[in-house]
This record gives structure tokens, sequence and C-alpha cells, in this order.
């Protein structure tokens, strides 16, 4: 069995939220996919995946909506094993920018959308723009556009602080970036509404152009929210994740091992053999030992509290005998 995972996104009134997603969610179940999908009364979001030919299926019945005529949908082969299970849920937003809707409404204004090759011709023929990269930095860690700019966002709604980073490009043209080409969307429209002028969005995302181009103009690999972490479309290039620790180079992520940080982060094996070995930090690293010897305290205090139960049960049981026995003698 082949499988196949669907990316795709739309900026589309949708009146009754819960309704589609309820319809969506059930013909989902039906054909065995896995993935998530948000739906919000502005549009929807969605990664799934199952079997290739379901997939195909799927895509034919949802373009049948009015609604989701023109969806542009990405694929990519996979295994099978990319999402756990299916989620559907009801947003506000199907991006959480957070950002009023007056400033940035997609379906209202948003930048005009720059084809892959277009940005190919850009780069080989050295025009004078900026790329600027609309994902987080943990996902700029490990792969970005060649002189592109990461703005020092942990969340989308970052933005609004970040914008003040990027006014002294306001007058130089401007290309947004991002995975697929959903978060450019509102954040282009967030940076016209700011008064940056000469704003585009790379047509469907990074995804897209490493797709066309791989190998070409894009350092590393792209950063997956799912199962896979990172996608490579091939081509030569090269590996610009830097371990968090000794800044060798890696493509390896991993979670701060301590359970009160848990930070996402690059680590190599040899800094961090296993994932019970990765410390974003000395003081995490610490952290995690005081909060282990705190558990193991816990641990070794079971059995002696179990005794002390049970003689407490045992001194009850002997005290009620005694005051009984002592009762029926002074009756």
């Amino acid at each position: 069995m082949s499988f196949q995972v669907l990316l795709f996104y739309k900026y589309v009134t949708i009146e009754n939220p819960q309704e589609f997603a309820d319809v969506f969610r059930k013909r989902a179940q039906e054909l065995g996919f896995t993935g998530r999908a948000l739906i919000a009364e502005e549009g929807i979001n969605a990664t799934l995946e199952g079997d290739l030919e379901k997939t195909e299926l799927f895509v034919q019945e949802l373009v049948k909506d009015s609604r989701l005529a023109d969806l542009r949908v990405k694929r990519s082969l996979s295994d099978g094993k990319t999402f756990p299970k299916l989620s559907v849920k009801v947003r506000k937003e199907i991006v959480g920018t957070q950002f009023p809707q007056a400033e940035a409404d997609p379906r209202v204004r948003t930048a005009p959308h720059l084809p892959p090759e277009k940005l190919r011709e850009m780069y080989e023929s050295n025009e004078d723009f900026v790329v600027v990269d609309m994902r987080n930095s943990y996902e700029f860690a490990v792969g970005h556009f060649k002189n592109s700019i990461d703005p020092g966002m942990v969340a989308s709604r970052d933005l609004e602080q970040a914008v003040v980073k990027l006014e002294k490009y306001k007058d130089k043209k401007i290309v947004t970036v991002c995975t697929g080409g959903i978060r450019c969307e509102k954040m282009s429209a967030y940076l016209l509404s700011k008064g940056f002028t000469n704003v585009h969005q790379l047509e469907d995302g990074i995804h897209t152009y490493m797709e066309k181009f791989p190998g070409k103009d894009f350092l590393g690999t792209l950063y997956t929210f799912d199962g896979r972490i990172r996608m490579d479309f091939g081509g030569d290039r090269e590996i610009v994740g830097e371990c968090r620790l000794c800044k060798n180079k890696t493509e390896r992520y991993s979670n701060c091992a301590n359970d009160e940080c848990h930070l996402h982060m690059l680590v190599c094996t040899d800094c961090a053999p296993t994932e019970k070995e990765a410390f974003c930090s000395d003081k995490c690293r610490k952290h995690a030992m005081v909060l282990a010897k705190k558990e193991e305290f816990k641990k070794n205090l079971e059995p002696l509290k179990k005794w002390a139960k049970s003689l407490r049960k045992s001194l009850l049981k002997k005290y009620h005998r005694v005051a009984w026995s002592l009762k029926l003698r002074f009756r």
C-alpha cells in the first residue's frame, strides 16, 4: 500500500465552521486518515495522511464544494506513520496570529503571490530583494533561503513585536516565505497594513520551491510539524543546522530532557547520545538531576508509607479491641 500526505489551506468564509468540521471529520475517519485540520470562519488549514488512492478521492470530493473549487493541494509520499491520529478542531483562526481582522484578513487583502520560477530568476540575476522567513526560529535553524532574514519568532503572533526589526527593509522589495504558504497570507497582509509597500509572498511556500528546484537557493532541510520532523527534496545541499551545545553541524532535533523546560532544539549525538541526555544548558541538566533525586526519594519513601499505613491500621485495631474489652469489663 502506498501512502500520501496532503497539505492544503484556503482563506474562505465558512459560515458554520462546526458543521463543516463534523462533515470533514466523518469523511476523513471513513477513509482511515490521520493528521490534523483546523476549521474557522476564515477558512481551512489541513495536513492529512492516508492511502494514496483514498487521498486523491478525498481531494476530488473537496473541490466539488464551490468554496474549495480552486483549492491548491501539495502532495508528498509517506510511510503511513506521519501522524498518530486524526484531529479536526474548530478555532478562531487557522493560523494563530491574533492580529486584528482589520489589519490582516487575506480574504480582503494580501500580498501578491510570487511564483517559484520568478524567485529562482531573482536569485540567478542577483536582484536586490530581501527574503523574510515567517516561520519560527527553530524551523529556520535547520533550513532557510540564502541571505534570508529570521525575525526571531517563537510563534506567529510574535510578528507584532518582530516587525520593528524589519523597519529598515520597509523600502526594499520583500518576499515572505513559509512552509506551505498559509502563514505568509496573513503575515504579508499585516506588513502591508504597517506601511510596507513592496511586499510579495512565495506562492505555495518553501515546500513547492524545494520540489521544483531541489538543492537550489534553499540551504538545509525543511522543518515539518509531524513525525517526519524535516523533509529533504534531494539535490546538492549543505547542512546548516548547528548543535545548540557544541555548534557542530547537525539536523537532529530533540526536546530538552528537563521536564520543566522541554525546549525544542538542534543537538548532535555527540552531545546527547539519547533523548534522555539532551539538555539545553548546564542549568537544565542540574535542575533535572535535582528533580530526579526528588522522584527517587519519593519512590524510596513509598514502602515506608505503606508500612506506616499498615502499622496505623494494626494499632487502630488493637486500640478498638482493648477499648471494647474495657467497656465490657466495667459494665
